[in-house]
């Protein structure tokens, strides 16, 4: 078996952050530990109505990782390999909560590295503590003003309070 070392590792967090909760900040955390430099990519989607801008998801990211030197806040909205080619990363971090999880995003690693063999996938379980928690659901519980500050930085909890009022 061959082992290739890169001298610096890049790795790319994609998703779309819509918001950020802090299953995905365990997720950055973690990744900053193992990896020389994490981009954290926010996926710029047409076909999507999100709740926040790019600009603001970017915005709440940066504001939420500002200790993190080793972590950087972006976005895309082209094919993620060709993302990755252009900041010369080679792992993408993908955040597990479930099973369920596991089958479309192995379909989508097995995809990627297709399209580019020398791009890994790198697969982090979720902290059990936040197995349940999407952005969606934080979404749900904040349009009804339910409680959602154990879920989200208090930025991102502001932020939501006042798209909901």
């Amino acid at each position: 078996m061959t082992t290739i070392k890169h001298d610096y590792t890049v790795a790319v967090y994609p998703g779309s952050f819509d918001p950020v909760t802090f299953g995905h900040l365990d997720i950055i955390h973690r990744a900053a530990n193992v990896f020389d430099k994490v981009i954290v990519a926010v996926l710029n989607n047409s076909k999507k109505s999100p709740l926040f801008t790019v600009e603001e998801r970017k915005q709440l990211l940066e504001e939420a990782t500002r200790g993190l030197t080793n972590v950087e806040v972006d976005s895309f909205g082209e094919l993620l390999i060709t993302y990755m080619a252009a900041k010369q990363a080679n792992v993408i971090v993908k955040g597990l909560r479930a099973v369920s999880d596991f089958e479309s995003e192995m379909q989508m690693a097995s995809l990627n590295h297709k399209l580019n063999d020398k791009v890994e996938t790198f697969f982090m379980m979720t902290s059990p503590q936040y197995s349940y928690l999407s952005s969606s659901i934080v979404k749900e519980i904040a349009r009804f003003h339910g409680p959602v500050s154990d879920l989200v930085p208090a930025e991102v909890e502001a932020a939501l309070r006042v798209k909901f009022t």
